[in-house]
């Protein structure tokens, strides 16, 4: 592997003890990320689709795939992803089998850190020979000028990526955080996040990013029904420090008038084509513009904070989610700024709100105050600290729930708008 090319690890296995103590083993290690965890052969190859990873650690014994079935369906959907199979078992019979199914080495469990570490580097250097040769005689269609930087469009038939959009029904949870750390840590060079400001009025992800630009999504707006990749490119802007890119929001307030609920979900729509992730991070107020991005969204991460007020719109936002046809399938329900001292448990919150809190987010003002003033979001500064590696968290999360619903229909497929919310048009 080149030298500042990380080898991009996914780990399935049905033992969540187990799938976290390699990651804590793996973060260690300056050269490999670990980019995803599944607890399920049919999660891991739904996952290894999505996020295409360079090596994939499976479990040979699990409930719904084995490791070997997995294996093989995943080296015919991404077939230069390399599959190191872990086993208790040393029988020489599951060796031959793995080999036979396309595994490219075999270790069992539990394997010294050498080991893995060796087998998961001699499998990324294999895993960039065979992508490097794939690209070769199959290369990617020019889609001409600025557009090839960022991503090409989709040809027909071809898979669309994920609106995520991070969502709370109360200002001052945090979901610029949020959004900002969450679209840098779902980015790769095979799987491209982009992130788009969707609070029209008082949007900050160029300030949280540092970054400045002369265009916003008011120039998208005004062209959405001829959208192509260089008008796109055009208005995005670069984040230099993690390599995203991001539309932002207005320059001025009164220019959100510019910008209606139909335009950003053609933008939307039209991301997807070019990006694995579009991230949004949405207003607060339920306009017609964020009931546009949230009926656009394939899951919505929804913030709330241990304080009453956020916890009584959060538990709000459920309710008419339920009225309105939103599957709470398609939302992941976490907490800001937590502090187990407060004494109001995540625990407790699931169990009252019939929506499992999926992780908390620790508080950490000496982390979080100096990341925004200085702009630079802590997932790249602080990825080894309490809340770095928390939010990662966050990032399988989204990943494993986006995997589970590409094993149920396509909801893109279908006409009529994904959650059936009712959106007034102006």
């Amino acid at each position: 592997m080149a030298a500042t090319e990380k080898v991009r690890v996914i780990i399935v296995d049905d033992i969540s003890e187990t799938r976290e103590n390699i990651r804590k083993l793996l973060q260690f290690e300056n050269d490999v990320e670990v980019v995803g965890t599944a607890k399920t052969g049919r999660e891991g190859l739904e996952l290894s689709k999505n996020v295409k990873p360079d090596v994939v650690l499976m479990d040979i014994n699990m409930p719904d795939m084995d490791g070997i079935t997995a294996t093989e369906s995943i080296r015919k959907s991404v077939p230069y992803t390399q599959i190191i199979i872990l086993s208790v078992q040393s029988d020489p019979n599951y060796m031959r089998r793995a080999m036979v199914a396309g595994a490219h080495d075999f270790l069992t469990k539990p394997p010294s850190v050498d080991d893995l570490t060796a087998a998961i580097r001699r499998a990324g250097v294999k895993a960039r020979e065979e992508r490097t040769k794939s690209a070769q005689v199959f290369p990617a269609p020019a889609a001409g000028g600025a557009a090839a930087a960022s991503g090409t469009v989709a040809a027909a038939g071809a898979p669309f990526g994920k609106v995520i959009t991070v969502y709370s029904p109360k200002g001052g949870t945090g979901c610029t955080t949020i959004a900002t750390n969450l679209a840098i840590s779902l980015h790769s060079d095979e799987a491209a996040a982009v992130l788009v400001d969707g609070k029209l009025r008082f949007g900050d992800v160029a300030i949280f990013l540092n970054e400045q630009g002369k265009n916003s999504v008011v120039d998208l707006a005004a062209r959405a029904n001829e959208l192509d990749p260089e008008i796109v490119d055009g208005v995005l802007i670069k984040h230099a420090a993690s390599g995203i890119k991001f539309l932002p929001a207005p320059h001025r307030p009164e220019e959100a008038d510019n910008v209606n609920g139909d335009q950003m979900s053609k933008i939307l729509r039209f991301l997807c084509r070019m990006y694995a992730y579009v991230v949004v991070d949405a207003c607060s107020e339920l306009s017609d513009t964020t009931l546009s991005i949230i009926d656009a969204s394939d899951l919505v991460v929804l913030v709330t904070t241990q304080d009453i007020p956020s916890l009584k719109n959060s538990r709000l936002f459920l309710n008419l989610a339920d009225v309105m046809g939103l599957d709470r399938k398609r939302v992941i329900f976490i907490m800001n700024r937590f502090d187990r001292r407060l004494g109001v448990l995540p625990e407790r919150i699931s169990e009252t709100f019939k929506q499992e809190v999926v992780t908390t987010i620790p508080l950490e003002e000496k982390v979080i105050v100096p990341s925004v003033n200085k702009g630079i979001p802590f997932i790249i500064a602080n990825k080894t600290q309490p809340i770095g590696k928390q939010f990662y968290t966050l990032t399988d999360a989204v990943r494993q729930r986006l995997a589970q619903m590409d094993l149920q229909e396509d909801p893109k497929a279908k006409a009529p708008p994904r959650a059936g919310i009712a959106v007034k048009k102006k």
